[in-house]
C-alpha cells in the first residue's frame, strides 16, 4: 500500500485520493445494454439461456414460491446465529417507525404524513464468488416491517440449481414471497420488466458487481418505471488508527473488506505520532497469506493506500472527504469523534468494533453507499421500502384565513385557474354567510 502525508501534499493531490478504482460504466452500460433489452423480450427463456452462459447451470424452473419450499435442515449453531442476527437487525428497524403527526399549521388546516409500503421489491442477493445469506436478511427484515406484499429474492442459483440453503432459511424466515435463480444484469432485468414466472417490481434493492449495477443505473432510467436504492460500487472501508491501535486488529479490519473482491479499495488514516506502520504492513501480509480468498485481499491492496495525518482535525477531514462506506474509528478516544463524522456509510468506534458486527448481526443494515455516494445517500433502511404520502384537510375557518394568502401568490404566478378554485369557494362561503 502506498503511504501519503497529507501535511506534504496539495489540495488537488488530496482531492484526487478520493477517487476509486475507476469503473468504466460506458463499456458496462454497452454489455449490459442488450441483456435488459433480450430479458424484456424473451422474459424466461432469456434468463435460462444467461443462467446456462455465465453460471453453467441448467435451470428447469426460474421462480420458486418460497411458501412452496420445504424447510432447510441447518447445523443448530449456524441456524442460532442467524437468529439472532433476524432478531437484532428487526430490532433495529423496527425502531426507526416514525409515529404519524397531525400538525395544525393555522387554525382549521390540518396536515400530516402517511406511510405506506411499496407494494412489491425486488431483493438482489449476490452470490458470485461468495454466499451471502446475510444480505437477504438486511433487504428481506426491513421489507416484512414494511409490509411490502411482494418480496422477490434474486441470487444466483448452485451448481445443481438448488437454492443455498441458508439463503433460503433466511429467505423463510424474513418474509420473502418468490425466490428468482439468477444473478447478474439478466436478474436485475427480470425483476424490473417482469416475466411470465418473476412479477414485476416497483423497487430494486441490494449490492452488486458492476454489472449489477449498471443495470440498476440503466433501469431505474427506463419504461421499466422502477426506482433503485443506490449506485453502488465495490465494497471498502477506512480505518482511523493512533498508537493505542493493536496492529493485528488494524491489518484484520483491512482485510475484511479487502477480500470482497479484487476491485474493493482500503484506506489507513494513521494519526498523530508514535505509529507503527511497519509492524502493521507486516501484520497485513502475514494475515493476507493465510485467508482462504487471499488472492482478491492482494490485488485489492495493490490500490489501496495509507494515509498519514497530524492530528484528528485532519483525519476526520480527510474521512469526510473520502466519505466511505465502512468507517472504523479504532483510536483512544474514539466516542469524541462521531459528531465530527459528516460523511459515512456505517460507523464502528472504538477497538471493540470490527465492522464484521454491522455486516452480520449488530442490528445496523450492511447494504450501504460507496464509491464515494456516502456524501449524498444513506444506507438501506425501513424507510427504503416505504413511500410517504402527504394529507390535508382545511375547515371553513381554515380557507377563509389561509384563501387570500393562496390567491395573491397563484396571481404572481399567473395561474388563474388555481386562483379560482380558491375564490369561487371563498365566495360561496360569504354569500351563504350574508344570508
Amino acid at each position: 500500500m502506498k503511504t501519503y502525508r497529507l501535511a506534504d501534499l496539495h489540495s488537488t493531490e488530496i482531492h484526487n485520493l478520493k477517487s476509486r478504482p475507476r469503473i468504466d460504466f460506458s463499456s458496462m452500460f454497452g454489455v449490459v445494454g442488450p441483456i435488459i433489452e433480450d430479458v424484456r423480450k424473451r422474459g424466461d427463456a432469456a434468463i435460462i439461456d444467461y443462467t446456462t452462459k455465465f453460471d453453467g447451470v441448467n435451470l428447469d424452473k426460474v421462480v420458486e414460491c418460497v411458501a412452496d419450499l420445504p424447510d432447510p435442515k441447518l447445523d443448530p449453531a449456524v441456524q442460532a446465529a442467524f437468529d439472532v442476527a433476524y432478531d437484532n437487525i428487526r430490532a433495529f428497524h423496527a425502531a426507526q417507525r416514525n409515529p404519524e403527526q397531525v400538525i395544525e399549521n393555522m387554525k382549521g388546516v390540518r396536515c400530516k404524513r402517511v406511510a405506506r409500503s411499496i407494494d412489491s421489491v425486488g431483493l438482489y442477493v449476490p452470490g458470485g464468488t461468495a454466499v451471502l445469506p446475510s444480505t437477504a436478511l438486511m433487504l428481506a427484515v426491513p421489507a416484512q416491517l414494511a409490509g411490502c406484499r411482494i418480496i422477490i429474492l434474486a441470487s444466483p442459483p448452485r451448481p445443481d440449481g438448488s437454492i443455498c440453503k441458508e439463503v433460503l432459511y433466511c429467505a423463510k424466515k424474513a418474509g420473502v414471497t418468490h425466490i428468482l435463480k439468477a444473478g447478474g444484469a439478466q436478474a436485475v432485468s427480470a425483476m424490473a420488466w417482469g416475466t411470465t414466472s418473476c412479477p414485476k417490481v416497483e423497487k430494486i434493492l441490494g449490492p452488486g458487481n458492476q454489472y449489477v449495477t449498471a443495470a440498476k443505473m440503466i433501469l431505474q432510467n427506463s419504461e421499466a418505471m422502477i426506482s433503485i436504492d443506490m449506485p453502488a460500487g465495490p465494497s471498502e472501508v477506512l480505518v482511523i488508527a493512533d498508537k493505542h491501535a493493536n496492529p493485528v486488529y488494524i491489518a484484520a479490519d483491512l482485510l475484511s473488506q479487502a477480500e470482497h473482491g479484487p476491485d474493493s479499495q482500503v484506506v489507513l488514516v494513521l494519526v498523530g505520532e508514535g505509529v507503527n506502520l511497519d509492524e502493521i504492513e507486516m501484520e497485513l501480509e502475514k494475515q493476507c497469506k493465510s485467508l482462504p480468498r487471499g488472492q482478491f485481499a492482494l490485488k485489492a491492496l495493490s490500490h489501496s493506500f495509507t494515509v498519514l495525518a497530524h492530528n484528528k482535525a485532519e483525519a476526520i477531514s480527510f474521512s469526510n472527504l473520502y466519505a466511505p462506506e465502512h468507517l472504523i474509528i479504532n483510536v483512544e478516544d474514539a466516542d469524541q469523534w462521531v459528531d465530527y463524522i459528516e460523511n459515512a456509510g456505517s460507523v464502528f468506534i472504538g477497538r471493540w468494533s470490527p465492522e464484521s458486527i454491522g455486516d452480520y448481526a449488530s442490528g445496523t443494515n450492511h447494504v450501504l453507499p460507496t464509491y464515494g455516494y456516502a456524501r449524498m445517500y444513506g444506507g438501506v433502511s425501513l424507510d427504503s421500502f416505504m413511500k410517504y404520502i402527504t394529507v390535508q384537510s382545511l375547515t371553513e375557518e381554515g380557507l377563509k384565513t389561509l384563501g387570500p394568502h393562496v390567491v395573491k401568490m397563484a396571481e404572481v404566478e399567473g395561474l388563474e385557474a388555481h386562483k379560482r378554485a380558491v375564490t369561487l369557494r371563498l365566495q360561496d362561503i360569504e354569500t351563504r354567510s350574508s344570508v
